[in-house]
C-alpha cells in the first residue's frame, strides 16, 4: 500500500507554484511520501491594489496559515520576504532551505543596462524599496528617471516592457530563476545599487507546532531541508525589520551575508536600508560580527543594526510605521 500523500499548501502563480514544486520534490526524497499541491487562493491574489495600499504585511500568507491550522494542508510554501516578522502560536518554520539568487533584476527594452536607460526612463516597480534605492542611485549619478507602480505577475510586469508601456521593469532574480526565465534579466542589480528585500530569494517551509505525533515526526522531516547559513541570515534580516517597526511593503531592503576566506567562513555583515520612495533620503549601514550560531544571536545582530538606524533618522523615512 502506498503511503498518503502529504499536502502542501501554495499559492496559485506560476512562479509559487514552481517553487513549491521544488520543495515537494526535495520533501518527497526526504519522507519517501509522494507530495501533492494543493492551491490556495490568498488576498494579495485577488486584490487589485497596490501592495503599499493594503498593506503587504501578510496578504499572500494569513489563507495559507489558515489552511495549515485547519489541517486542510499539511505544510506550506511561502516566499520569505512575504512573511510577517512574527510567528503566529501552533505555526512552525521547519526549514528555510538554502537561498536562491537574492539580488534584484533589471528587464528593460532593447537589453539595456540600468546605467544605459534613456533620459526620463520609466522604470516599474510595485515596491517602495526598490523605488527609494532606484530614484537615489539616479540622483547620486544624474540619470533622470521616473518609478512607475505596478503589480502582476513576471508575465504581467514583462508585459508592459514588451508592449511599450515603460522601459524597464525590476524583480527578484529567484523569481525568474525559478521561472526558468533569467535569459530575460538585461541587468542583474548590485546589491551595492540596490539591497533586497529581507528574505529575498529564500523560501519559509511551515508547518504545525508538534500538536500531534504525526505533525512532530513531519516537522523533524522537513528540518533536513534547513540551510543554516541561509537560516541565520534570513533571520538577522527579519530581526532588522520587525526591530524598524516595519511591514513587508516598507521601504527597508536588508542583506546579511557570509565573509569567507577561501573556503573558511570568518564573519556575517548584515547591511540594512531605509529611504523615501523618491530617493530624497536614504539610511544605510552596515554591521559585522562572528557568525550567529544561535537564533538569538542572529535576532541580536539585527536589532543591533536597527538601532543605529533609527538613531540616524530611520523612522522618518518610512511614512507610517507599519504593525
Amino acid at each position: 500500500m502506498t503511503e498518503k500523500a502529504l499536502r502542501l499548501g501554495t499559492r496559485r502563480s506560476k512562479l509559487a507554484m514552481a517553487q513549491s514544486g521544488l520543495v515537494a520534490d526535495a520533501v518527497s526524497q526526504v519522507t519517501g511520501r509522494p507530495v501533492e499541491l494543493v492551491p490556495v487562493t490568498t488576498y494579495g491574489d485577488i486584490s487589485r491594489e497596490h501592495l503599499a495600499q493594503i498593506g503587504g504585511t501578510g496578504v499572500f500568507v494569513a489563507a495559507l496559515r489558515e489552511a495549515l491550522q485547519r489541517g486542510e494542508v499539511d505544510f506550506a510554501v511561502h516566499s520569505l520576504k512575504d512573511l510577517p516578522t512574527t510567528q503566529p502560536e501552533g505555526l512552525v518554520l521547519a526549514a528555510v532551505p538554502e537561498r536562491e539568487d537574492p539580488r534584484d533584476v533589471l528587464v528593460a527594452r532593447d537589453a539595456l543596462k540600468f546605467t544605459d536607460l534613456p533620459h526620463g526612463a520609466r522604470i516599474g516597480t510595485g515596491s517602495p524599496r526598490r523605488m527609494a534605492q532606484l530614484n537615489a542611485y539616479a540622483r547620486a549619478h544624474g540619470l533622470e528617471i521616473e518609478t512607475v507602480p505596478i503589480r502582476g505577475n513576471v508575465d504581467t510586469r514583462i508585459g508592459f516592457v514588451k508592449n511599450g508601456e515603460l522601459d524597464a521593469v525590476v524583480l527578484a532574480a529567484a523569481g525568474l530563476n525559478r521561472v526558468g526565465r533569467s535569459d530575460e534579466a538585461t541587468d542583474f542589480l548590485s546589491v551595492d545599487t540596490i539591497l533586497p528585500a529581507p528574505g529575498q530569494g529564500a523560501l519559509a517551509v511551515e508547518c504545525r507546532a508538534g500538536h500531534t505525533a504525526q505533525d512532530a515526526v513531519l516537522a523533524a522531516e522537513l528540518g533536513e531541508l534547513d540551510d543554516p547559513h541561509t537560516r541565520a541570515a534570513v533571520t538577522a534580516e527579519r530581526s532588522l525589520l520587525a526591530a524598524l517597526e516595519a511591514g513587508c511593503s516598507a521601504p527597508v531592503g536588508a542583506l546579511a551575508d557570509i565573509l569567507a576566506d577561501g573556503r573558511i567562513v570568518k564573519e556575517m555583515r548584515l547591511r540594512g536600508v531605509v529611504g523615501r520612495p523618491d530617493g530624497s533620503a536614504l539610511v544605510q549601514l552596515s554591521t559585522t560580527g562572528p557568525v550567529p550560531q544561535t537564533h538569538d544571536a542572529a535576532m541580536a545582530l539585527g536589532r543591533e543594526l536597527a538601532t543605529e538606524m533609527l538613531a540616524q533618522g530611520a523612522a522618518g523615512l518610512m511614512g507610517e510605521r507599519a504593525q
